[in-house]
């Protein structure tokens, strides 16, 4: 199985309790495979790496879509990476395409291979649009505030095809998780998905009828353990660190409740 998942709203996202389940049924399945696949930039993700309790990634996606790197070595997947900075024509080729646009507000936040603005003008999103594809570039737009310019076909759902094919994994092995517009794209090459509960309602409307998404009600890693349980992922595993759960948390509750005498 191939779990490739956002990170802030699914990921790391949730309840703690429901974190704690997901990363342990990750750490004890070796047959686990983890993408992360995020709209960070590399730089924003390499802390999260030196969380003892958050489990590494096999594979890191980061820059919408833009960077793919080995999550152990940091190195780029070539040559997936290679055909995408081929495609970038910079960031100052970006500006002085957008120079028009004043009231645009650029991302301040570690990125390569695409430029990101603050924008919730909707007419300015279109006419953005229209003017980078001019230069082979495209844009995404999500959360209703974030506006990515990145190199024409590049998102987070074909660079992970792309990365799946490269592993020569199955498409039926991998489960994808997201939040925002932004994850729209990994939800559209046929592999199973779960939107988790709380999501960007515009994601949610676009994904009810693609065949193999699943909608969660659980928020962040709560909603990923429920497609696990969906589609009869690892199921036996996953109840197992259900019990296990329970019963630490039992445990918790009943010194708590001696402390308190």
């Amino acid at each position: 199985m191939i779990l490739a998942t956002d990170l802030d709203s699914a990921f790391l996202g949730g309840q703690s309790l429901h974190k704690q389940q997901l990363y342990r049924l990750i750490r004890k399945n070796a047959s686990i495979r983890l993408i992360f696949v995020t709209g960070r930039g590399l730089e924003s993700v390499i802390p999260l790496l030196n969380d003892p309790i958050i489990p590494n990634p096999d594979f890191i996606i980061c820059d919408v879509g833009a960077t793919v790197v080995n999550g152990h070595t940091l190195e780029p997947v070539e040559p997936l990476q290679n055909e995408i900075d081929k495609k970038w024509p910079g960031r100052l080729k970006i500006f002085e395409c957008l120079n028009d646009f004043t009231t645009l507000q650029y991302q301040d936040v570690p990125q390569q291979h695409r430029c990101s603005f603050y924008c919730t003008d909707e007419k300015m999103i279109q006419k953005v649009g229209k003017k980078v594809n001019a230069i082979d570039c495209s844009i995404i737009h999500s959360a209703g505030k974030y506006l990515d310019v990145m190199p024409q076909g590049t998102d987070k759902g074909n660079t992970l095809l792309k990365l799946v094919n490269y592993l020569n994994a199955d498409v039926e092995d991998v489960l994808v998780a997201g939040a925002t517009l932004n994850d729209l794209s990994m939800y559209q090459y046929g592999f199973k998905g779960v939107v988790v509960g709380k999501s960007e309602q515009k994601l949610v409307q676009l994904t009810r009828n693609i065949t193999n998404v699943y909608t969660a009600k659980e928020e962040g890693a709560g909603g990923i353990i429920e497609a696990i349980r969906n589609f009869d992922l690892l199921a036996h595993s996953a109840i197992n660190i259900t019990a296990e759960t329970l019963q630490l948390e039992k445990m918790s509750s009943s010194r708590n409740a001696l402390c308190r005498h």
